[in-house]
This record gives structure tokens, C-alpha cells and sequence, in this order.
């Protein structure tokens, strides 16, 4: 392919976009945790980090200021040139001190506000028929620019922590160039005169139709507080965080449904144009979308369910560190990308609605695997030998498990993206995605719990009923595919092949 060819390619610029999203996220979770301990830091003062990330799980607060003045590529290198500015300030000032904690918030500030604008740009600049393949190479490329950050610890031991942060900073520079060189995005619609007080003065006169919106945010700022509660030592509320935040989330849809029922009406021109909180209200009276949200919360939960608890199984049937790094670690990240591509490309093929379905079976059947082997073999404790038949079984088991599950998530991120209106495309793609990180969190809780009452055999067999449910609202999902607006509004940036 000549290069004037691969740069009017539509996948070649969403390889590039997710590779500079995923690399930032491969420096807060692969680099700083390494660089922080080596300098003697305490744990619990590590430990921290994870309330710095909640930017990431409450970026659909600041989303629809990236809506409201578009201009997404200019966002992610403005956002990637000052995250390159951060990096070259620990280069020079490597020594950890008070300044590092405030430096590291604007980093993931920042970072999250570069997925809100690629995530919108995608969306917008893709049209429907390429979400599967594009989800693919999504996937795909996002773990590559995580490994590509895990992969400068490699080169500490020769350029020093000095040395990393500036490659660090170069790799920020070179991907933000890059965005900023793609496609530009179509053109918006004509502004709307209406304003932040217009959109406030219409909901304040009917708080009913307010209230499923105010019910929708405060349980994912609920969620979101779980992490600096327990940091705070409040385990108690932190452990209930995410059952209160699926408790406002399951009211926020019966006040929807109960607003329909009573078929309220909404003055659409003074909300769904609004510049603040136009879009979470254009969700929340959209037709089907509450029982596409309950499908987008259960979807993947009988692999969010098991995920926490399949290393757990993997030490107590006997197998070492070194074994679970190689096969259920290593391996697996490459089967799961490779799933992901396949996934994506059967999407593209079938459509959107027979792919969600098909390979989501997939994902769920695969739960059986261990089902079978938990219920078949002993579990002989910590780094106990292991019979060569019980190895193979459970290396097939994994295996089957990544590359099932990037199948089911390709085929699920191209949905999210096919129900997104693109006129709010950031806004929207980051609510949703906070939704799908709510349920994988309340999963895993609650899977921790189930695997120590019910053992692990019956628990994953449990899993996989635990994905069924998703599948009584397929007929809502295919009437919101069915409804998605193919006006030109809605098209891809033209001039581009896929």
C-alpha cells in the first residue's frame, strides 16, 4: 500500500489515535507505580494513584465542553503537548516530592480528556459499517501503546529514570502531531442559541424529566467515590459504593420509564441543543434507552463476573507466578487482541446486531471451560505440580477465554458506538463507557463473594447463567439499531476508505 494510500485509510488513523489514548494510560499504570517504589515510597502512598485515575471514570462530566467547541484534533495535541510538558518536568525533576502528586492529577486530567475527544472524533469520523473492524484495531493498538509505556522500563537500567520520561515525552509530542495531521472531522450542525441558563431554567420548571438525568450522574460520581473512601479508611462505604451507584442507576431508569408511562413531554429545542446537560437528557427520552442500558450493564457479565476470580483459581489449583504470567498474562493479551480483530471483522460482515449476539455467546460459553476443570480436578494449593493432562486443559481453558472475550468485546464496543448520536458523539461515548466500567466493578465485587460461598466450580457455572439475561432485551437493542439517524448528519468523513 503506497503511503498516499495508507494515509487515506479510515483504520490507519484509528490505529494511530488509540495507540496515543492507550500509551498515557501504559505510563499511569505501568511506569509510575515502578518509579514510585524504587524511590522508597510507601504503599499506601501508591496506593493513591488510584484516586488520581478517578478522572477517567468521571470524564463524561467535562465531555460535553469538548462537544460544545469541537475541534477534536486540536484537543488531543493540545492535551498530548502538555502531557509531554509533565513528562519532561519529572525528566528534569525525577525526585519525588509533594509537586510529583499534583503533576500526576493534571497528567490523568488530561489523559482522560484525550479519550474524550479521540472517542468522539471515532465516532464521528467512522460510519456505521466500520465500527466492527475499527473496534478491532482499537483494541489492538490501545494494548500496544500500553506495552509500548510498560516497555520503557526496560531501557531504565540504561537511560535512567531521566532517560524514560523524556522518551516518554517525545512518544506524547509524535502522537499528538499525528492526531492533529488526521482527517478533519465533518462539519457540525449550526450552533444552537441556546444557552446553559435556557437549558437550567426548562428543567427546573419539570423536575420530573430532571430527575432521571440528576439519578444517572450522581450514581456514577457514587461509583467513583468508592476509591477515596477506602483510601480514608472508610471501608464500609467504600464497599458500598457500588451497589449504591447501580441503586441510583436502576432509579434513574424506573423514573424514565415511569416519565414515559405518563408520556411527559420535553421542550426538545430548549434541551437537547443545550451546551451542558442537552445530551444526558436527549439519552434519557430517547426511545429503548433504558432497556439498552440494563442490556449495557449485563451484557459482559459473566466475563466481568469470573474476572477477578480466574487468577485466584489459577494459584489455588497449583500453578506458579512464571506459569500464570506466560500463558494466562502473556498469551493470553495476545489472543485477546487477536479476538478482538476477528471479532471486529465478523461484525463488519454480519452487522452489528447478529455479531453482538453471535459472538457474545461465545464470551459466555467459554465460562464452562472452567466449570468443567474446577469441578473435575482437585485444587492442591500454592505451586503444587501439576498432571500434564490438567496443564493442557487449563492453558486450553484460558486461551479460549481471551480470544472469546475479544471477540465479545469487539463486537460490543461497535454497538456502543453504532447507538451514539454523533452530534454528541464524546458526551455520549463517555457515559456509556462509564456505565460498562460500573457494571465490570460491581461485578468483580460481588464475584469475590461468590467464589468463596460457592466454591469455584459452582460459581462458574453461575457465570454463565449470568449472562443470559442480556439477551431478553435483544428486541429493544435491534429497534435502537433500527432507529440510529442516517441523515448526512451522521455520515463519515468523505474522501476516506476504510
Amino acid at each position: 500500500m503506497s503511503e498516499r494510500s495508507l494515509l487515506k485509510s479510515r483504520m490507519f488513523w484509528v490505529g494511530v489515535l488509540y495507540f496515543a489514548e492507550g500509551f498515557p494510560l501504559g505510563i499511569f499504570y505501568e511506569v509510575l507505580p515502578v518509579h514510585f517504589r524504587m524511590q522508597g515510597i510507601d504503599l499506601s502512598d501508591i496506593g493513591f494513584l488510584s484516586l488520581l485515575g478517578l478522572t477517567w471514570t468521571l470524564k463524561f462530566l467535562w465531555a460535553p465542553a469538548v462537544d460544545h467547541y469541537r475541534h477534536h484534533r486540536t484537543w488531543m495535541l493540545v492535551v498530548d503537548l502538555c502531557m509531554a510538558a509533565i513528562m519532561f518536568t519529572l525528566a528534569v525533576y525525577s525526585e519525588f516530592g509533594g509537586w510529583m502528586w499534583f503533576a500526576i492529577a493534571l497528567f490523568t486530567l488530561l489523559s482522560a480528556t484525550n479519550d474524550i475527544a479521540i472517542d468522539g472524533y471515532t465516532v464521528e469520523f467512522l460510519n456505521k459499517r466500520e465500527f466492527g473492524l475499527a473496534n478491532g484495531l482499537r483494541i489492538g493498538l490501545y494494548r500496544v501503546g500500553m506495552l509500548t509505556a510498560g516497555g520503557l522500563l526496560w531501557v531504565q537500567p540504561l537511560v535512567g529514570w531521566t532517560g524514560v520520561y523524556f522518551l516518554a515525552a517525545i512518544i506524547l509530542i509524535v502522537a499528538g502531531v499525528s492526531c492533529r495531521l488526521a482527517p478533519p472531522e465533518p462539519p457540525a450542525a449550526k450552533k444552537s442559541a441556546v444557552t446553559a441558563n435556557n437549558e437550567l431554567a426548562t428543567l427546573l420548571k419539570q423536575p420530573s424529566v430532571l430527575l432521571p438525568a440528576i439519578l444517572l450522574l450522581s450514581g456514577l460520581i457514587v461509583f467513583a467515590l468508592g476509591t477515596p473512601l477506602r483510601l480514608m479508611g472508610a471501608s464500609t462505604l467504600a464497599k458500598a459504593a457500588p451497589a449504591i451507584a447501580l441503586g441510583m442507576i436502576c432509579l434513574a431508569l424506573l423514573s424514565g420509564v415511569y416519565n414515559r408511562r405518563r408520556s411527559v413531554r420535553i421542550d426538545r429545542s430548549e434541551l437537547v441543543d443545550g451546551p451542558v446537560l442537552g445530551a444526558f437528557v436527549e439519552m434519557s427520552a430517547r426511545r429503548y434507552f433504558f432497556p439498552v442500558l440494563v442490556f449495557i450493564l449485563t451484557f459482559k457479565l459473566a466475563d466481568q463476573t469470573i474476572g477477578f476470580m480466574i487468577k485466584p483459581f489459577w494459584v489455588d489449583a497449583g500453578f506458579s507466578a512464571r506459569q500464570i504470567g506466560i500463558v494466562s498474562i502473556q498469551i493470553g493479551l495476545v489472543l485477546s487482541i487477536a479476538g478482538g480483530l476477528v471479532g471486529g471483522w465478523f461484525t463488519d460482515r454480519v452487522g452489528v446486531f447478529k455479531g453482538l449476539w453471535i459472538l457474545g455467546l461465545t464470551q459466555i460459553i467459554s465460562n464452562l471451560g472452567y466449570a468443567y476443570i474446577a469441578h473435575v480436578f482437585p485444587l492442591p494449593g500454592v505451586e503444587t505440580a501439576q498432571p500434564l493432562n490438567q496443564q493442557i486443559m487449563m492453558y486450553s481453558a484460558s486461551a479460549v477465554e481471551s480470544f472469546t472475550q475479544g471477540l465479545g468485546t469487539g463486537a460490543f464496543l461497535a454497538f456502543l458506538m453504532s447507538i451514539v448520536n454523533k452530534r454528541n458523539a464524546a458526551t455520549e461515548y463517555a457515559v456509556l463507557s462509564s456505565m460498562f466500567v460500573l457494571a465490570r466493578s460491581v461485578a468483580g465485587w460481588a464475584g469475590g463473594f461468590g467464589a468463596e460461598s460457592l466454591g469455584y466450580a459452582n460459581f462458574f457455572l453461575l457465570s454463565f447463567l449470568f449472562g443470559l439475561p442480556a439477551y431478553l432485551l435483544l428486541p429493544w437493542v435491534r429497534k435502537m439499531l433500527d432507529s440510529v439517524d442516517d441523515d448526512p448528519g451522521n455520515a463519515a468523513v468523505p474522501g476516506y476508505k476504510s
